[in-house]
This record gives C-alpha cells, sequence and structure tokens, in this order.
C-alpha cells in the first residue's frame, strides 16, 4: 500500500513538473513571438499609444519652362504652434500675438486652453510676421518649416501652370493634372502623450521632413508666353471685348509655345480671382468657329477631287436661298474662284463646294481634323466640342458647317488643325509637356512628337497654304494680319454665338477670330487669336489679325527666323525710354509699359541699349519695339548683357541679357 501511494506521489510530481515546462515553453515561444517574429507591428501599436503624429505638408515639385526658367517653385516658410503646458501666462501670450497675427485674442486663448500638448496657431507665416512673433521670445512656442508654393511669374501662364490648395493638392492646371508627380511624400512631427492619451509634451519633437515630388519642365516658352499675353490683352482691351484666347504652336511638332486667356489672374492671390479668369478657356470653352473652317473644307475638297483650284462658283450677287433659308455675304460678289471663295470669305461659295463635296465625306474629313474629339492634351477639362453626327444633317446644315456654323470646337482643336494644314497634312499630336525629371536628374518622362494621322497629302497642303496667303495679302480679309519680312497664309473667322434664351443666335454677339501659320513657305508658328464678343468691330480679321501680326513678328525675330521677304519702309529708328534714375519696380507689381524717359536714348538697330537693372518685362517690350533679337537668360533684372551699351551689333554677334533675382 505504501510502495502504491509513494508511485502515485511521483507520478503527481511528474505530471505537475511536466505542466510548468509546458507553462514555460509557452511562455518562452510567446516572448519570441513578441519581442522577436511580430516586434515591429507591436512597437507600432506601443508608439500609438504614446506619440501622436503630426502631418506636414509635402513639398511639390517645380514646374519649368522651355528655358529652365521656374513657373512653379516650393519655398520654405515658418508654421507657428504651441505647447499650452508650457504657457504659464495664457491671456498675456494671446494679447501678445493677437495684434501681429490679427486673430480676436479670445479665439487664440481659446485654442491654447484646448486640452492638449500641441495646437497649430497660424501655418505657412509670412516671413516678417515670423520674425516678429520670434522677437516677442514668449515660452510655449514654437516653429516648424512648411512648404508653400509660390508663383515667380504671377500671371504669366497661370491658366495653363494652375495653383494648389493649402493641403496643398493642385486644384487647376498642369498642378491638378499632375498632381501625384508632383506631390512628394508627407513629412512629420512627433509628440508625447500621457495613459490617458493626452498631449504632455512638444519640446522635444523628432520631425521627419517631407520629401520633395518631381519636376516638371513644359513646352511653353516663359518669353514667347509673355509676348502672346500682352498683344492677346491689347487686342481684347482695344477692341472692348469680353474676353480672349491665344495659342502659339509648332506645326511640325504639336508643341505648344504659348497658351493664353485675357483676362487673367495671379495664381499668388487666387482668393481675387472669379471662376471664369481662372479657367483655361484655351481647351474648356467650346465656340462656333465660323469662317476658319473653310480652310477644311476647301482642303478636303480639293483631296477627294470633288473640285480642282482652278474651278468657279457663282456666288448668286451675295445672297443665295436653301430651302427655307437664305445665306448671305458681307459683300455681294458674283463668279469667284475657289482661292478667291477663300480670300473673300465667300458663305455662299463655301456651301456650294460643301454640296459638291456631300455630307458624308466632309463629315469625315472633319472627324480626320479631329473635331469632336478630345485632343488629348496633358491639361484637365477640355471639352470635345460638339459636332452632330453626319446622319442627324438635315435641310441647310451641310451648307452651314462648310462655313463654320452649327459646329463647335475649342481653340486647341482648331490650332491643331490649321497646323495639319501647314506641315504637310498630319495631324500633330498637341503636347505642352516636354519631360519629368527627378531629384537626382534623372529623366523619368520624355515627350516626342507624336503623328496622329495623315490627313490631306503635301501637294494639297502647300495648295492651301498659297491660297491661304491671299487672306493677308491686298484684297483679303486679314490683310491685317502680314508680317514685315514673312509670308502670312491664314485664315479670318466671325461667327455668330448662340443665345441661350432664344435658342437661336445673337442678334449682336460675335466671336471674331484669326488662325494662320508663318512663314507659309516654311512654317515655323502657328498662331491661332479668338476675341469674344469685341465691341468695335465683328470681324476677325479687324479685331484678331493685329494681334497674330504682332506676335508673329516678336516672335520670329526672338527665334531668329531669318525674314523671307524683302523689309519695306526704314524702322530702324525707335526711342528706347529707359529712366536711368528710376529704381525698377518689380515685374509682378509694375508692367512698366508708361516709362517716361528721363535720359532718352536712340537705338538704331544696329546699337545695344543699357539693359542693365531691368526686369524681364521691359527687356521684352524693348525687343518687340526695336526688333532687336535678344536671347533672355535666367530670371530676375538684367545683371549682364552682351555687347556692351552702346556697342554696333553686327549680323553674327551674339546678342543676350543675363538676369538674377534681386539680392
Amino acid at each position: 500500500m505504501r510502495d502504491e501511494r509513494e508511485k502515485w506521489t511521483r507520478l503527481r510530481i511528474r505530471f505537475t513538473g511536466g505542466v510548468f515546462i509546458l507553462l514555460f515553453a509557452i511562455t518562452i515561444a510567446r516572448a519570441f513571438y513578441l519581442q522577436i517574429y511580430d516586434h515591429d507591428r507591436f512597437a507600432k501599436l506601443a508608439e500609438k499609444q504614446y506619440l501622436k503624429v503630426v502631418q506636414l505638408t509635402p513639398y511639390r515639385g517645380t514646374i519649368y519652362d522651355s528655358t529652365n526658367s521656374a513657373f512653379a517653385v516650393t519655398i520654405e516658410m515658418d508654421s507657428l504652434y504651441a505647447d499650452p503646458h508650457n504657457i504659464q501666462d495664457i491671456p498675456g501670450t494671446a494679447a501678445a500675438l493677437s495684434p501681429i497675427l490679427g486673430i480676436p485674442k479670445d479665439d487664440i486663448e481659446k485654442k491654447i486652453r484646448a486640452n492638449k500638448g500641441f495646437v497649430w496657431l497660424q501655418r505657412r507665416l509670412e516671413p516678417d510676421i515670423a520674425a516678429r512673433v520670434k522677437a516677442l521670445n514668449l515660452a510655449g512656442l514654437g516653429f516648424v518649416k512648411e512648404p508653400k508654393r509660390f508663383y515667380p511669374n504671377a500671371e504669366i501662364a497661370s491658366n495653363v501652370i494652375g495653383f494648389t490648395g493649402l493641403d496643398p493638392d493642385g486644384l487647376e492646371g498642369i498642378e491638378k493634372k499632375f498632381n501625384g508627380t508632383l506631390l512628394g511624400d508627407t513629412g512629420y512631427m512627433l509628440t508625447e502623450r500621457d495613459a490617458l492619451g493626452r498631449d504632455i509634451d512638444t519640446k522635444d519633437v523628432v520631425i521627419q521632413k517631407a520629401s520633395k515630388g518631381e519636376n516638371i519642365v513644359l513646352t511653353i516658352d516663359k518669353n514667347i508666353q509673355y509676348i502672346t499675353e500682352k498683344e492677346l490683352a491689347k487686342a481684347v482691351i482695344n477692341s472692348r471685348a469680353k474676353d480672349g484666347i491665344a495659342i502659339v504652336m509648332e506645326p511640325q511638332t504639336g508643341k505648344i509655345l504659348a497658351m493664353a486667356d485675357y483676362p487673367t489672374y495671379n495664381p499668388n492671390a487666387v482668393s481675387k480671382a472669379s471662376p471664369s479668369d481662372i479657367k483655361n478657356k484655351a481647351i474648356t470653352d467650346a465656340f462656333e468657329p465660323g469662317s476658319t473652317f473653310k480652310v477644311f473644307l476647301i482642303s478636303a475638297a480639293l483631296e477627294e477631287k470633288a473640285i480642282s483650284a482652278n474651278d468657279s462658283f457663282y456666288c448668286e450677287g451675295g445672297s443665295y436661298r436653301i430651302g427655307n433659308r437664305t445665306i448671305h455675304d458681307t459683300h455681294k460678289h458674283g463668279m469667284l474662284s475657289v482661292s478667291d471663295i477663300l480670300k473673300e470669305s465667300s458663305n455662299i461659295g463655301a456651301a456650294k463646294i460643301g454640296a459638291r463635296l456631300g455630307a458624308d465625306r466632309l463629315y469625315s474629313y472633319l472627324r480626320e481634323f479631329g473635331f469632336g474629339e478630345k485632343t488629348g492634351v496633358e491639361l484637365p477639362g477640355e471639352s470635345s466640342g460638339y459636332m452632330r453626327n453626319k446622319s442627324q444633317w438635315y435641310g441647310i446644315d451641310l451648307a452651314t458647317i462648310s462655313f463654320g456654323q452649327g459646329v463647335s470646337v475649342n481653340a486647341l482643336q482648331l490650332a491643331t488643325a490649321i497646323s495639319a494644314v501647314a506641315n504637310g497634312g498630319v495631324l500633330m499630336q498637341p503636347y505642352i509637356v516636354d519631360r519629368i525629371f527627378d531629384n537626382d536628374g534623372n529623366i523619368v518622362q520624355q515627350s516626342e512628337p507624336v503623328a496622329r494621322r495623315t490627313i490631306i497629302s503635301p501637294a494639297i497642303a502647300k495648295i492651301m497654304a498659297k491660297m491661304m496667303e491671299g487672306v493677308a495679302a491686298e484684297g483679303g480679309t486679314g490683310t491685317e494680319a502680314s508680317v514685315a519680312g514673312y509670308k502670312v497664309a491664314g485664315k479670318t473667322g466671325t461667327a455668330q454665338k448662340a443665345d441661350p434664351v432664344t435658342h437661336g443666335y445673337s442678334v449682336d454677339k460675335r466671336i471674331g477670330s484669326f488662325a494662320g501659320f508663318v512663314p507659309a513657305d516654311n512654317p515655323r508658328l502657328t498662331i491661332y487669336i479668338v476675341i469674344d464678343e469685341p465691341k468695335t468691330s465683328p470681324y476677325g480679321g479687324v479685331v484678331a489679325a493685329p494681334a497674330f501680326s504682332a506676335i508673329a513678328n516678336q516672335v520670329l525675330r526672338y527665334l531668329r527666323v531669318a525674314p523671307t521677304q524683302p523689309l519695306k519702309g526704314n524702322k530702324d529708328v525707335i526711342e528706347v525710354k529707359q529712366n536711368v534714375n528710376k529704381p525698377q519696380t518689380d515685374d509682378m507689381v509694375a508692367e512698366e509699359e508708361d516709362e517716361t524717359p528721363a535720359d532718352g536714348q536712340v537705338l538704331n538697330g544696329l546699337v545695344m541699349a543699357n539693359f542693365r537693372g531691368m526686369s524681364m518685362r521691359r527687356v521684352l517690350q524693348i525687343m518687340g519695339k526695336s526688333g532687336l533679337n535678344i536671347k533672355v537668360i535666367g530670371s530676375g533684372r538684367v545683371v549682364d548683357q552682351n555687347p556692351p551699351p552702346g556697342h554696333k551689333i553686327s549680323p553674327t554677334d551674339r546678342v543676350w541679357v543675363r538676369l538674377a533675382p534681386s539680392a
């Protein structure tokens, strides 16, 4: 019996020992799992219990123009926060900050008294405000560097570039379209919390800086953009119009050199802008193109051999009835050749060519030219325009569409289609982003010209260019578009605007336009000007053609495109209004258009002016007035130039000015 009890005692001891060994093994395994295998996850959970993460605004990449001048940059600014636990005199602190921050004292005190160990008081302070707060040397206040978007060229290309919000996501333009590309990684700062989750200290914050996003280089040339905006503004103001659009493209590549709207806005003060001014109307707004459509009608008819260049059409003395509708010409015409129909912009002649071509073929070619579909340019909010399917064309539709009525387009669509005529018949993909690169300088994306399709043959394109020369020649509707020294091929457009009330056409609201390319015999530029609701004249040849001429003249000289025609008259002498005693104002603040000379200089076309200290805007003004071809390097104010002031300029001289930011 005793042996039996000892036996069971030994068994119980062994069992108990085994249980303890098993529990110990489980404990060791669990400790291994928690401390080694799943350490990172539980460490993060622990951090969440005693650390609070305060997100900081990420840095956006830079947007450059094609000359590597910055359109949009990110600058560091001080953001002010408070640590309430380290503020002994909360009412006194609030009273001291209130007049500097422009925030009511009670609001500041309410923020500080909140049961927190960290509270933002104001984000991204202006430098002078931050300096005044720092000078107070108040306990419990701290600063963190945060990024803010800044646009150094103010209004220039603002409708293309867009702007950002405070978060800071892109809200318009390139900033919106490439938000994910430009936006870097978010930074953060850490504050400690107690067991109840209350913030306890921000004295030893740990800050991880935000990283910068990738950078974008546009095809836009800032100098060409400025010239385009300046001349478009003149055209809109002089015609007392509602607004205007201008596009400058390379017809051979589809590269957009300038895209302008007027009125425009300053993205640094976007709260002061109206929604209409912010829109990029060159792609968002659709309108009837008017007689510029005759270029595509005649191109299609010639390509299809529905007509020949030598054909003539009777234009009915200015009035032509189709069914129960009557088509009118501005002037009474009898027989007109195809070339003269384009030159005189005869609606009746166009309607008869359209009838010869037929609805099926006209519709097909208009689609081939890209109408009724988006161009696919790298910008948000593009309209596709409107063109009904040919099955929905009735009665007079074929005739009216032949001269650009009853169909709508956006400005970039039409500029791209005109470029197809200019380059020999190929529809190019328009693009505005040249390349994207990271912060190590590595190219992430490089754009190349893309030919979408061939529409007309080079021979027909050449015939069309010759016909379009007549529009800007003596007797044409677009003589104001002529450019001294260069052949211009173009077409005027005058279109009635739809009336949303009557659902018909407005009695007095028109759109005047001019589309063309230059030099006509070797096109370097396609330029399209649209003037909306001009008051002085409804005709594109009057309100839009002069802007075409002014832009083409200055840009051709800027690009050093040699004249192909003899220059008429002596345009060598021009007065350069330079006030040497007057300090130059920043070109984001003052236009400098109306400076009066204190010490006038005469520039005879071969003598270099003194550009030192001038702004970019002033240099470009002198270029436009004098015809000087000057290469502009950098941004800011002129610090160097070649040749020196007063030096005679020979044809082989490299003429340039170098600008740098003011100290």
